[in-house]
């Protein structure tokens, strides 16, 4: 079966034109905004209000879209960075990179907590059950982009364009591959969006020591992120970077489950 081919832009005016992939970043923005409504109103969290919840969430929105392109360059695009710095500013080619984003998010929600003489790791355990919905929409949006190709499997899976991999395959001609491949995208959607939506929700519906909560979306994401990257094909250009089978997802996804250990375990060392 071939990959269903679907026009990423949605609608266009002039020069402005509104893209499934932005729509996909917008959506998972209001589900963080609302799900941190519908918490504060059932006394899940204490000392938030509803207006707080919009000035967390700026400053999370510009360490989302920083931190994801500065992470894409450095971790995936390092040369074509250095011999055009100016590439890092033309986010319309695409490139975002989750690692990337996850560390300005990091610096952007401890900055709000220190301007707002709050701890940042409770900043970051209020919006820890949150950002999940946002990730399963992103890897939507790849999906609707035909992007993340999985690896070639002789099981079930869709017949990807050609011009998805085409550097994955430089045999590849016409308008879609002979081969199947798993659909990574939608496995990264179920494992992002709702596996980890699931489980950090359910940990976080009882009061945690501080830090708990954050360490726990650390541990379940990279244990999926590792996991579900070994159905997705390593990015053209980088193969694998460590062991001969380890991806740059891979590698990046092992300090933050250590991390995430780390914050659960400590109490226990306390």
């Amino acid at each position: 079966m071939n990959y269903p081919v679907i026009d990423p832009i949605i609608v266009e005016l002039g020069p402005v034109a509104l893209r499934w992939y932005g729509l996909m970043y917008l959506l998972g923005f209001a589900a963080f905004y609302f799900l941190g409504k519908y918490r504060i109103n059932r006394g899940l969290v204490d000392g938030w209000t509803a207006e707080e919840i919009g000035d967390a969430m700026f400053y999370g929105v510009v360490g989302v879209l920083v931190g994801g392109r500065v992470g894409f360059a450095f971790f995936y695009g390092f040369d074509q960075l250095i011999e055009d710095p100016l590439w890092l500013f033309k986010i319309w080619t695409g490139g975002m990179s989750f690692h990337g984003g996850l560390i300005g998010v990091i610096v952007a929600l401890f900055v709000y907590g220190w301007r707002k003489n709050r701890s940042p790791l409770a900043v970051t355990d209020f919006a820890a059950p949150l950002v999940a919905p946002g990730l399963g929409l992103g890897r939507l949006g790849n999906f609707i982009n035909a992007e993340l190709p999985g690896r070639v499997t002789e099981s079930v899976g869709l017949q990807f364009p050609c011009d998805a991999v085409r550097g994955l395959n430089m045999t590849c001609f016409g308008e879609f591959e002979t081969v199947t491949r798993h659909v990574s995208s939608l496995y990264q959607m179920t494992a992002d969006g709702l596996v980890l939506f699931v489980v950090v929700w359910w940990f976080a519906r009882k009061s945690r020591s501080l830090g708990q909560v954050s360490g726990c979306f650390l541990i379940a994401y990279g244990l999926m992120r590792i996991t579900t990257e070994f159905f997705r094909a390593p990015d053209a250009g980088i193969g694998f970077v460590a062991l001969d089978f380890l991806t740059m997802g891979q590698l990046l996804s092992i300090p933050m489950l250590a991390l995430g250990i780390y914050l659960v375990m400590r109490k226990t060392h306390a």
